[in-house]
């Protein structure tokens, strides 16, 4: 097996991954506090403001027929053009109508980015290869989150969010900048078919890729709010836990790539669902807080496994669909984005429990289906 890291594609990729983790990380970051105490908006617009970065999510399928009149490569670039852009605006249009122009361009860039580069991944790096770049991918983007993390806590009692908006967004536009003169493509790359492209033999991998954004949603929308409502987490106890699951996350990923390598897939998501079910069922049940910071933190640790849905993909996929297929299955991930946190919020309502044993059951739908996975070369 050659050396992946004299591959052009991997610094290329490496680069923009960290441009993206910035970019989203510092937005993200910074956005409760500007929204509330510079625009003053309350939770009603914050509420349309994270539909509306969902959005570009669905339309991950119009990459597909972008890659007609431009190069992935060069689409990547670009996307990390209007991410940072996004980024550089929101200070200087403090609004809310600001916020939705703003927020859509960034996430537009986001997620191109991210249908992109698991596309570049998948195609440039073989089923041997892309385990460990996907790892080192999510490792080098903890590192960036706690850089982020570290900077923001340095940068905010000096500068406005004006200025820290614009720095961090001018630094991930030189990052998209150095890209587009970058030209990483190599010639014995199988072409991509440039169509939309739906396969009955790819059932399984749309299953789970679905799941997979059932369970960050359930995370996102349910999991951090109960830290604070129940358990009453403090701003500072949140940023203490997230700097010490990127911290875990950065030494666990490698490893993750190792164990694709070694027991393959199957195993692997495995052992994600397994633990996702008790870890759920955990959420609804405990009443000590030292018991659900370390339920945060697997639940992070976790997260990180979903890596071998996209691995598996490449063993069973036709190397011409794997562009259109990215795109497809980052639309299918993203339909639970706008459905879960809206039917989940009502049942909260009646129950705060109720949407933590749905993610355990749609864990375990997930842990009997992944056996599913039969790959002899690896299994």
């Amino acid at each position: 097996m050659t050396d992946y890291r004299k591959e052009l594609m991997y610094s290329y990729l490496i680069v923009l991954t960290i441009c993206s983790t910035v970019g989203l990380q510092s937005w993200r970051t910074l956005f409760d506090n500007f929204s509330v105490n510079v625009v003053g908006l309350d939770g009603y617009h914050v509420g349309i403001l994270q539909s509306v970065r969902e959005i570009p999510g669905f339309l991950a399928l119009l990459v597909t027929y972008i890659i007609l009149i431009i190069s992935e490569h060069k689409l990547s670039a670009l996307a990390i053009l209007f991410l940072g852009a996004g980024v550089f605006l929101t200070g200087l249009l403090p609004s809310f109508t600001g916020l939705v122009f703003t927020t859509l361009i960034m996430s537009f860039g986001f997620h191109c980015y991210e249908t992109t580069n698991q596309s570049l991944t998948l195609q440039y790096f073989d089923k041997y290869t892309s385990p460990i770049i996907f790892s080192t991918q999510r490792s080098y983007a903890a590192l960036a989150n706690i850089v982020v993390g570290i900077l923001i806590l340095i940068l905010a009692p000096f500068f406005s969010y004006k200025v820290m908006y614009i720095l961090f967004g001018a630094v991930i536009i030189a990052g998209g900048f150095w890209a587009i003169t970058k030209n990483p493509v190599r010639q014995d790359i199988i072409p991509q078919k440039k169509k939309l492209i739906l396969k009955k033999q790819y059932w399984l991998y749309y299953f789970l890729t679905f799941m997979a954004g059932a369970r960050r949603q359930i995370f996102i929308a349910f999991a951090v709010f109960l830290l604070v409502k129940k358990f009453e987490f403090s701003v500072q106890q949140i940023t203490l836990l997230f700097m010490l699951n990127n911290t875990i996350n950065f030494f666990i990923n490698p490893l993750v790539g190792k164990f694709i390598l070694k027991y393959g897939e199957r195993k692997l998501l495995s052992i994600e669902y397994f633990f996702l079910v008790l870890i759920f069922i955990a959420y609804a049940l405990v009443d000590s807080k030292l018991v659900v910071a370390g339920l945060y933190i697997l639940d992070h640790v976790f997260f990180n496994f979903a890596t071998g849905i996209k691995t598996y993909f490449q063993k069973i996929a036709d190397p011409a669909d794997i562009a259109s297929s990215a795109a497809v299955g980052f639309t299918i991930n993203h339909i639970a984005a706008v459905i879960l946190p809206v039917i989940g919020g009502l049942l909260w309502m009646v129950n705060y429990k109720i949407p933590f044993f749905a993610g355990a059951f749609f864990s375990l739908i997930s842990l009997c289906l992944v056996q599913f996975i039969r790959l002899p070369q690896t299994d």
